[in-house]
């Protein structure tokens, strides 16, 4: 059987893995998880932080149009924006 399980590729020889030891079921399920949340997390602030600019040419400076009501941080502890008032001058 270890002879077999050598020519198999990748994703067969963990499928293999896991059909010959149980006990490595709950490993793959929390390993894959938390590759999945951190690729979610990656992605948001890609996507979702103004220190992150995508398009140059129609807006160059995406944190300065960002208003103080804006949340952009993933959890605020004792905030409420939507009392917050902008205290800097326009630009």
């Amino acid at each position: 059987m270890v002879m077999f399980v050598n020519n198999l590729s990748g994703v067969n020889h963990s499928l293999m893995l896991l059909s010959c030891s149980l006990q490595l079921i709950p490993l793959f399920f929390f390993i894959g998880g938390g590759t999945v949340m951190s690729l979610m997390y990656l992605a948001r602030l890609g996507l979702r932080n103004p220190d992150v600019c995508w398009d140059r040419k129609n807006n160059p400076e995406p944190w300065n149009k960002m208003a103080p009501t804006d949340q952009y941080k993933f959890f605020a502890v004792n905030t409420d924006y939507s009392k917050l008032k902008k205290q800097g001058p326009d630009f």
